[in-house]
């Protein structure tokens, strides 16, 4: 058994999975089947037994199987470092999500001291060409897997700034209620900065300290504040002050982490990742989060849970063998899905194998033999 692993898995009423339950041993597990049959669907519901809106970003009220709009529930026995948990998470009628722990209410920082999981789905593809918003999240999600304060001080920096946004918007200009938030947000801001600084060393290590086959990138945080602010609190609460009259002038707050980029240069080419070919860009996108397997499964004594949704498709033959060697020999439980059986050809018995079909708008799990 993995050190992290999923035992069991139930689903209820959550997209195109009226009721499923799948029973595992903690190897990985491939799901194959057309498009639209519903395999994506069960990495997204995996995916919310850790903080956040999950591999899809969507509101609870987007994932409750219609017709019946009744709410939805993914229930899941939980192995973690030796120790077995019952963990749920749920929805009713459009209400916010809610989490269950060993029988007892919990908050989603909670899901992320238990359980470390980490994703790549097609949706990433474009990720080194789109705006920086998108490297945020890639960068905070994998922060957030070695540091789940990372959310608290996420959500502590938002409020914070939505606050301020509605000053600056009403034109407001009162000094202590801006000092008053922009500490907050200076408070926030630091532990942000220097989660993501630590995650980006990490991930550097070990890179450096692997032997694989997918491509090693020099990676950067490209400061959100005035250069003179950087990680030094004082400083960016003095630059958030200088700032407030442009800010004002836009409406929002047009400095802090939240204007952060993160990039990526390929090493052996030295060429920045935006303008890398497409397959070395989702190369790269796989190094990294092989990476941040690597030093959790170091850090936090077990490989994450690792949701691979149709990435085989993007690889040929050896890079695949070479991907499920390098997950099989991290001993992580990583679940991954294509169209296709013939994409796990080289997996064979070293993982469970899943076919998701269609049934009237209905999806059905069928376990089948390795090939």
């Amino acid at each position: 058994m993995a050190g992290l692993a999923l035992t069991q898995l139930t689903l209820s009423h959550f997209r195109s999975h009226k009721s499923a339950k799948l029973e595992l041993d903690g190897r990985p597990i491939a799901f194959f089947g057309a498009n639209g049959a519903g395999k994506t669907n069960i990495l997204e519901a995996v995916s919310l037994l850790s903080p956040g809106r999950g591999i899809r970003r969507a509101g609870a009220d987007e994932i409750a199987r219609s017709p019946e709009r009744l709410g939805w529930k993914v229930k899941a026995d939980l192995y973690s470092l030796a120790h077995q948990h019952d963990v749920e998470t749920w929805a009713e009628h459009g209400a916010a999500r809610q989490v269950r722990i060993d029988g007892k209410a919990a908050s989603q920082t909670a899901l992320g001291n238990l359980a470390r999981i980490v994703w790549l789905a097609p949706s990433m593809d474009r990720l080194w060409l789109d705006a920086p918003e998108g490297r945020r999240r890639f960068l905070d999600r994998m922060t957030l897997s070695f540091y789940p304060n990372h959310a608290e001080a996420s959500l502590n920096y938002e409020k914070a700034m939505r606050e301020r946004n509605r000053l600056l918007k009403d034109q407001v200009a009162n000094d202590a209620w801006y000092r008053a938030l922009e500490g907050q947000m200076m408070q926030s801001g630091a532990v942000i900065s220097l989660n993501r600084a630590a995650t980006i060393d990490r991930l550097a290590m070990a890179q450096s300290d692997s032997d694989t086959s997918f491509p090693t990138a020099d990676l950067a945080l490209v400061s959100g504040a005035d250069d003179e602010a950087n990680d030094d609190t004082e400083a960016f609460a003095d630059a958030m002050a200088r700032n407030r009259h442009r800010d004002m002038a836009a409406g929002r707050t047009l400095i802090g982490p939240h204007r952060a980029d993160f990039g990526a240069v390929y090493q052996a080419k030295n060429i920045e990742a935006r303008l890398c070919s497409t397959g070395e860009q989702k190369a790269l996108l796989i190094s990294l989060v092989l990476a941040n397997a690597r030093a959790l499964a170091q850090d936090f004594g077990a490989p994450p849970i690792i949701l691979l949704d149709e990435v085989a498709a993007h690889l040929d033959a050896n890079r695949r063998a070479d991907l499920y060697g390098e997950i099989c020999d991290l001993r992580a439980q990583a679940w991954l899905t294509g169209t296709d059986a013939n994409l796990f050809e080289s997996l064979g018995d070293r993982a469970a194998w899943y076919q998701v079909s269609d049934s009237d708008g209905t999806s059905v799990i069928d376990q089948r033999a390795p090939m």
